[in-house]
């Protein structure tokens, strides 16, 4: 009788100290013990572990380029004796339409072909710039580096911007201090001319310009990160040349809201993925590269 009372408050021991275990751990789990919990929005997938996104490997091919940042189409357009080409450009960030000098340096008379500053940046895309070598005056400022204020004496002395969002507008040499719109976000300005269509509406252009045909270079935007860019040839028997109210026109048709004429004639070269596309001439008898101040660029 005795052995049976030890062995039946064993049992009773035994189940007292499997509750008071139990009720530890039932505490514990509640207030103690760290979880994980994934709060699920159920309008939006679970991804509890999502891999990083690697680098998107460009796709090029003769008339286009894209990647994750840049997208570039390339259309060759012949109509009316005109051979031109519209290149189609979108970008994630502004940072990526870029300038350079020729040999690197500022200055004046400094010069060389358009190819081989555009491969020397690695660029993907280049177009020649406003030829700012040449002359003395105009508003320079490129990679947000200011070098230049001395206004232009010209029909149409506007000078094309580039902010920092990409967007483009113009502003008439003089009218502003060139230097202070750096700290309002301005990266990049080109001094030639004459502005082409703004607001969507081709210009008056000062008809000594307007009429005759020549090689043509000009950049648009659509809409900021978006741009189109043309160069035409001329000056040969495949193709004569472009006027500029046809050249603003052609940007009308796209949908282009600002557009800007760059350096011309001999200077007009399209450079792409390492090779030159179209035909720079100056007389028309010889096809080959003008030496130049300058690049407007997209790469990286």
């Amino acid at each position: 009788m005795k052995q049976r009372k030890i062995k039946r408050k064993a049992w009773v021991v035994m189940t007292i100290m499997m509750c008071a275990i139990f009720t530890t751990y039932v505490l514990a789990d509640a207030f103690l013990i760290p979880k994980t919990i994934i709060i699920v929005d159920d309008d939006r997938p679970i991804d509890i572990d999502p891999e990083p996104k690697e680098p998107m490997d460009p796709i090029i091919t003769d008339t286009g380029y894209q990647d994750e940042n840049i997208h570039i189409t390339i259309e060759t357009v012949k109509e009316n004796g005109v051979v031109f080409y519209v290149v189609d450009i979108r970008l994630t960030d502004s940072k990526y339409l870029k300038s350079a000098f020729a040999k690197d340096t500022y200055g004046k008379n400094i010069n060389e072909v358009t190819s081989s500053i555009a491969k020397r940046h690695e660029a993907i895309l280049a177009i020649n710039g406003d030829f700012y070598g040449f002359r003395d005056r105009g508003l320079i400022i490129r990679n947000g580096v200011f070098y230049r204020d001395f206004p232009r004496k010209a029909p149409d002395n506007r000078t094309l911007l580039v902010d920092e969002q990409g967007e483009f507008s113009f502003v008439v040499e003089g009218s502003v201090d060139g230097e202070k719109l750096t700290d309002k976000g301005i990266v990049q300005s080109f001094s030639f001319g004459p502005v082409l269509v703004e607001n969507g509406q081709t210009q008056p252009i000062e008809t000594n310009f307007s009429k005759t045909v020549n090689p043509r270079t000009a950049i648009g935007m659509v809409e900021p990160l978006h741009y189109i860019i043309i160069v035409a040839d001329g000056r040969t028997s495949e193709s004569v040349g472009m006027r500029l109210e046809t050249l603003a026109n052609e940007f009308v048709k796209r949908g282009v809201l600002m557009a800007y004429n760059l350096d011309g004639g001999g200077s007009s070269t399209l450079w792409f993925n390492g090779k030159v596309l179209n035909n720079p001439t100056t007389d028309g008898k010889w096809i080959g590269e003008r030496k130049v101040s300058d690049i407007l660029y997209f790469g990286y």
